[in-house]
């Protein structure tokens, strides 16, 4: 981990399109929101990641999930997109491509299952600033206390006979009463949060040292009867503060924001040639969902305030060739509720400012 400085912390979403359980599961809307945005919704308020991003194959998912206002970088292969797929695939995919094409590596990877849609904010926080203040520990994992005793539970072998699946120094603790057996956790997908290292080096998931955050519900969907149960308590609770941290990112009433497009927009070119400048799509994507939902943006910017160059008809094209959405362009600094430049309030604290705006649902 960087000395000195704040940690990069990534949030990979996995949603593939080919559940079978439930067909388009991790689209499917429940409490009137698709599943998919719950848990970007977690990732954007917290105050740690610094990044969001949905790994899917399907650009049908990377669309719901870029309204949102999460990232899709890229569109996962389909050869690790199947029923036997496994997380580290999905997640070796995510940090070459980024490091291949952006020179990005963060160096916490945080994994938020889509399918778990009632999450604390504040425990997701809570295991990263764990791994943060603990360098021993390779990775966190959330866990729930289990039910049923593995002590108690068997393999059926060869003619049928029985094996215990727990060895243990305890004499024949399947005989034991259930008060005298050490309590068992079963991890409940909600949270895992590992070093990037462990994934690009030790090629796991977790690594050996664990650490197990207890929590005491256990929210995963993977059945029809599953998804029924969590809508109805989303739905009974919304007054709970764990449904308001699920509402889709939405703004309190109409706002004014103005986005400088060099630095936010357009990326930085030298010489001031500004008809080089590449659009910078994850943050369009942002401006988008904004007007989407009925805000005023407005485009500001000084090209051409030093050398007295019209840079008008290249400006308006590239806003055009970017599809960017927007009700007027100004060469100046207008009055506005939020400015949003590469000088002012970034786009990486623009997030951050988003978990201060949520409202209870839209």
């Amino acid at each position: 981990m960087r000395k000195n400085k704040q940690p990069q912390i990534l949030v990979l979403i996995p949603a593939r399109s080919g559940s079978k359980s439930i067909p388009d599961k991790n689209i499917r809307i429940i409490a009137g929101k698709p599943l998919l945005a719950y848990s970007i919704a977690h990732a954007l308020a917290s105050k740690l990641i610094n990044r969001t991003i949905v790994s899917t194959d399907s650009p049908v998912y990377a669309e719901i999930a870029r309204k949102y206002l999460a990232e899709v970088p890229f569109l996962r292969p389909s050869e690790i997109s199947q029923d036997s797929s496994t997380d580290l695939e999905v997640f070796i995919h995510a940090l070459k491509w980024l490091k291949e094409n952006e020179g990005y590596m963060p160096d916490i990877c945080v994994h938020l299952r889509p399918t778990y849609p009632i999450r604390k904010v504040e425990d997701i926080d809570s295991t990263i600033q764990i791994l943060i203040d603990n360098p021993d520990i390779d990775s966190v994992r959330s866990v729930v206390p289990s039910k049923e005793t593995p002590m108690k539970m068997w393999f059926i072998r060869d003619a049928g006979l029985l094996s215990p699946v727990v060895k243990t120094e305890l004499k024949e603790a399947y005989n034991l009463p259930r008060q005298l057996l050490p309590q068992a956790y079963l991890q409940n997908g909600c949270i895992d949060v590992v070093r990037t290292q462990i994934i690009t080096e030790m090629k796991s998931m977790t690594g050996t040292r664990i650490f197990g955050y207890v929590m005491d519900d256990n929210f995963d969907i993977d059945t029809e009867d599953q998804l029924k149960e969590v809508e109805q308590y989303l739905t009974n609770n919304t007054g709970d503060n764990v449904a308001r941290q699920n509402s889709s990112l939405s703004l309190n009433g109409k706002k004014t924001f103005c986005f400088d497009i060099d630095g936010v927009i357009a990326t930085i070119v030298p010489d001031n040639r500004y008809d080089l400048a590449k659009p910078q799509q994850d943050n369009i994507n942002i401006i988008n969902s904004l007007y989407e939902q009925g805000h005023q943006i407005i485009l500001f910017t000084g090209r051409g305030s030093a050398t007295g160059i019209n840079w008008t008809e290249v400006t308006k094209k590239q806003m055009i060739d970017w599809n960017v959405k927007y009700h007027k362009l100004l060469f100046g600094k207008p009055a506005a509720d939020y400015y949003v430049d590469d000088k002012m309030l970034s786009i990486e604290e623009f997030n951050t400012l988003k978990q201060k705006i949520i409202i209870k649902g839209d």
